[in-house]
């Protein structure tokens, strides 16, 4: 389902792309020279595009900044961090774009000036950029502009934009003060989303209060990515300021908000949650109410579930699955092998697969691990092992699988560990960190290190319910 890739997205793009972009960085740059630096030593080309940043013609120092940009040559920063303050638009943008290509602290405060310009794309693009530092997703040289359509409607980023750290990746406080002061500002609403979108990516817990007011912001779009920022930094203060929500006039709004109070495990919300489900004539604010009660995994509502199991539509009946396997009653396992004795389709499957392991019955696990070689359900396996591996005792029973045949299993099964493991699972993944597969060995080793920050932060509210 959406909300299970949103968790094994988040927990796998994010240090893929971190961690490709590191090394990348740390590459020496091997793009061509254009045909105007042809046969011109490397120093003597940069120098040249560096002095072309204060020629008269901005088309001239546009050019020049996009060069340097290409080259990644760190001595033209200095020059580039100046000229953020051309006052050319087009020539700000390309220097904006420059700077994103180097992975350097010095960009860094150059940027979030950037973020501050009168320029609404050119802000955007310095909150891409400064986010993008972290994730190594950053808008690429040859940018031309919005594609509106990726942000008018943001309910489609809460689904598909799933990026987020690992544990213990330091980001610079102030790069989270210039989002957020992005996200407060009314000078452009998609710069405020788009602030909005990487507070969550960073997991900027200082910004909490900001997001929630965000959250009751009277556009759609702006509350709406405050809301998935929210379901990101998961920390679960957040959940009682935003049950007033789920009565929002807005059922976009209303919808995001039933499934964000899940996420961040508002028990209050249970009630209200059923009574949408229950009642509501929109066949999608019942999807999402049941989704949100899915995270909840409320007691009060097991019947509510499996009677939701029959279901005629399948993102109800996975939903309804998930919730048992957090409620955790055996007495439904019943109820569970009828609906999967009858069950077509492969995701609903997968979740009552994970219900039924949840509640003890360890003759489908094999079937979940499995699954972590699939290219269309292996994002919805993990984030399912992931919490099966927090439940007391469950780890040893997931260990021997580290010795799978399956390079995607014992890699993914890295991830799983790094979110779910404990100090027990320091050793594993040291072991793993040896794998004769190269990419097992390097997801072994940043899964050790994340699980090593995440242990350090232990006791959290919010770590419990990450990635």
């Amino acid at each position: 389902m959406k909300r299970s890739q949103q968790l094994a997205l988040a927990s796998t793009l994010s240090f893929v792309c971190f961690n490709g972009f590191l090394l990348f960085a740390q590459t020496p740059a091997t793009t061509p020279p254009s045909s105007s630096q042809a046969g011109t030593p490397p120093a003597a080309a940069s120098n040249v595009m560096i002095e072309q940043l204060k020629n008269p013609n901005a088309s001239t120092r546009a050019k020049a900044a996009r060069e340097l940009g290409r080259a990644q040559d760190v001595s033209g920063l200095p020059a580039l961090a100046e000229a953020v303050s051309d006052p050319s638009d087009k020539v700000r943008r390309e220097v904006v774009l420059a700077l994103a290509q180097m992975h350097q602290p010095e960009v860094l405060d150059a940027l979030v000036k950037a973020t501050q310009d009168d320029d609404e794309e050119i802000s955007v693009l310095a909150v891409q950029s400064l986010v993008g530092y972290y994730t190594g997703n950053v808008p690429t040289p040859g940018f031309t502009g919005f594609v509106k359509k990726n942000w008018q409607r943001a309910k489609g980023h809460f689904s598909a934009d799933t990026t987020r750290i690992d544990p213990g990746v330091y980001v610079d406080p102030k790069v989270i003060a210039a989002l957020d002061a992005t996200l407060k500002s009314t000078q452009s609403i998609h710069a405020s989303c788009e602030a909005a979108k990487g507070l969550g990516i960073l997991a900027a817990r200082s910004a909490l209060p900001d997001l929630v007011a965000a959250a009751h912001s009277s556009d759609e779009a702006l509350s709406i990515e405050s809301l998935n920022a929210l379901s990101k930094i998961k920390d679960r203060s957040a959940g009682p300021r935003l049950l007033d929500l789920l009565d929002s006039p807005n059922k976009e709004i209303k919808q995001q908000a039933s499934v964000t109070v899940g996420i961040l495990r508002t028990a209050q919300a249970a009630p209200k949650l059923r009574y949408i489900f229950e009642n509501d004539s929109d066949p999608k604010s019942q999807e999402r109410a049941m989704e949100g009660l899915a995270y909840l995994g409320d007691a009060a509502s097991i019947p509510v579930y499996t009677k939701a199991l029959g279901s005629a539509d399948k993102d109800i009946r996975t939903s309804a699955a998930e919730g048992l396997a957090r409620a955790r009653d055996p007495k439904v396992l019943p109820d569970l092998e009828k609906a999967y004795a009858v069950e077509k389709d492969a995701e609903t499957r997968l979740a009552l697969e994970f219900a039924m392991t949840s509640l003890g019955r360890p003759d489908y696990l094999i079937d979940l691990v499995n699954e972590l070689s699939s290219r269309t359900r292996g994002d919805t396996a993990q984030p399912y092992l992931i919490e099966l591996a927090r439940i007391s005792g469950f780890l040893p029973k997931l260990y021997p699988y580290l010795q799978s045949a399956n390079a995607d299993v014992r890699k993914r099964l890295c991830t799983v560990l790094m979110f779910g493991g404990d100090q027990t699972s320091l050793a594993q993944l040291d072991r793993l960190s040896h794998d004769p597969n190269s990419d097992v060995a390097a997801q072994a080793l940043q899964a050790k290190s994340g699980l090593r920050a995440r242990l350090a932060a232990a006791g959290t509210a919010s770590d419990e319910n990450s990635p």
